[in-house]
């Protein structure tokens, strides 16, 4: 299984959630967990997802996530599980 750390950062705004999981849905991308907050007016959300059924390579996916949370106002950063785990080691 590949799993992918995604991460969104920003302001609250209508849609945040939406607009992401609709972009993995159409790619294909299963989300595995799911966490978000609202700390007054900010929005922080942390996915854990599952890329082995998609067609379309990991670094487009994560331009394309880069992109779209320009769009919509946030951060989206995607990391390999790997990555995420041992830079997060205590």
């Amino acid at each position: 299984m590949e799993k992918v750390i995604i991460t969104v950062l920003g302001k609250d705004a209508v849609g945040i959630i939406s607009k992401v999981c609709t972009y993995l849905a159409d790619n294909q991308v299963n989300i595995l967990d799911i966490t978000q907050t609202i700390v007054q007016e900010y929005f922080n959300m942390m996915m854990i997802v599952n890329m082995e059924n998609t067609d379309t390579p990991f670094e487009q996916i994560c331009n394309e996530l880069e992109n779209l949370g320009e769009v919509i106002g946030v951060k989206i950063k995607c990391q390999r599980e790997e990555i995420f785990t041992r830079m997060h080691r205590i």
